[in-house]
């Protein structure tokens, strides 16, 4: 097999950060995106030198995701495994309140960045007979969601159908394609989530706490490993002790 190439979009987040610190001695490259925050990436990029990539995207733009789709393809390392990260800021609103732009951005940010990437780099996949493909998701997506957040779940449904509809066609071709759906995380993307919700949601966990990003990285890199060969098309729930 040639060299094992990783790509984290939304690598400049809580969960990019803690998988490429995690698993980056899997691969012999990894690129990561980030929207011009990076400076942890930076810190991180001295620790790995050269084996870590750092390009600029901004998925709410069409144009500029088929260019870093182009960056990719100019450093020659095409990527053999992808996780994909972004997701639009989460607000709290109701829907009368919410018109169809930020239904839009959340969809451009979530689903059309995935396919766009996928679009390029599936067929190469195909050709070499393998690939792994890990997507975000969440555990809205397993029952019943939480009221004021319709385009974050509506855009995230539309992702795990991207999911399931893309691993049935690929199946068989040594491609695996997964979401992962943990409960809250405590990471910076609850900013703008109101405190006490954040806290209800800890408190009604059967743990009485939320999620921490390292209680969710195994499951990334599970599925990213040669032992998750048989598992394609799940949603994999991480629920925090509480039934789904």
């Amino acid at each position: 097999m040639n060299d094992k190439i990783l790509l984290v979009t939304g690598g400049s987040s809580d969960v990019g950060l803690a998988l490429i610190k995690r698993i980056h001695h899997h691969y012999d490259t990894v690129i990561a995106h980030h929207i011009g925050d990076d400076h942890k990436l930076k810190e991180l990029q001295q620790e790995l030198g050269d084996k870590l990539i750092l390009l600029k995207g901004n998925f709410l733009d069409e144009e500029d995701t088929h260019r870093f789709v182009e960056e990719i393809k100019k450093t020659g390392k095409i990527p053999t495994d992808i996780v994909h990260l972004p997701a639009g800021r989460v607000e709290n609103m109701k829907f009368s309140k919410m018109d169809w732009s930020k239904f839009q951005s959340d969809l451009d940010i979530s689903l059309r960045s995935l396919t766009i990437i996928l679009n390029e780099f599936l067929p190469v996949m195909a050709k070499n007979k393998y690939g792994r493909v890990v997507a975000m998701l969440t555990s809205y997506t397993l029952n019943v969601p939480p009221k004021y957040l319709s385009s974050y779940v509506t855009s995230k449904y539309a992702l795990m159908g991207l999911v399931k509809a893309l691993a049935v066609e690929y199946a068989g071709k040594g491609i695996t394609i997964n979401g992962v759906s943990p409960t809250m995380m405590e990471t910076k993307f609850l900013d703008s989530i109101p405190r006490l919700v954040v806290e209800q949601n800890a408190n009604n966990s059967n743990t009485g706490k939320n999620l921490k990003v390292e209680e969710v990285i195994p499951t990334f890199e599970f599925l990213l490993s040669e032992d998750a060969n048989c598992i394609t098309g799940q949603n994999i729930a991480i629920t925090n002790g509480n039934l789904m």
